[in-house]
């Protein structure tokens, strides 16, 4: 497939990641789409895309991602971002704080027939529990 249609993925995967309509997922991410960094308890495809974000989701309901940089080739597209958001829900078993993050990751999303086969990624998470009084600051 071409970039224009990974990109387009890409940009409905996004979609998804700032609505909260994870319906989306099913479109974008192939069934056996294989998540080299998966979350705790993250399952496969786009149902674990689903539960994963659904989790954040509750934990941040103002939760965006914002898109600093990216580049792509011709089946990947690699991006840095910026995630905030206000914790307003329970997140890995702590109390909402009420305290704001805004923390930077980056993503590497592999693709074939216009969909998301493969991701790598990182973001701060110790950055995150810092910001949320949750662990020690350096």
């Amino acid at each position: 497939m071409s970039r224009e249609s990974n990109m387009a993925a890409q940009l409905r995967f996004a979609e998804a990641v700032n609505t909260g309509n994870y319906n989306l997922f099913n479109e974008v991410v192939a069934p056996n789409a294989i998540d080299h960094d998966p979350a705790p308890g993250q399952g496969p495809g786009p149902e674990g895309y689903h539960q994963f974000f659904s989790s954040l989701r509750a934990a941040f309901p103002d939760m965006k991602v914002n898109v600093e940089h990216l580049l792509m080739d011709d089946d990947n597209i690699a991006f840095a971002y910026t995630l905030t958001g206000t914790h307003q829900g329970k997140l890995l078993g702590f109390a909402p704080t009420g305290k704001k993050i805004n923390v930077r990751g980056m993503q590497i999303s592999k693709f074939a027939d216009g969909k998301l086969v493969e991701r790598w990624g990182s973001s701060d998470q110790l950055g995150i529990l810092q910001q949320l009084g949750l662990a020690p600051s350096t």
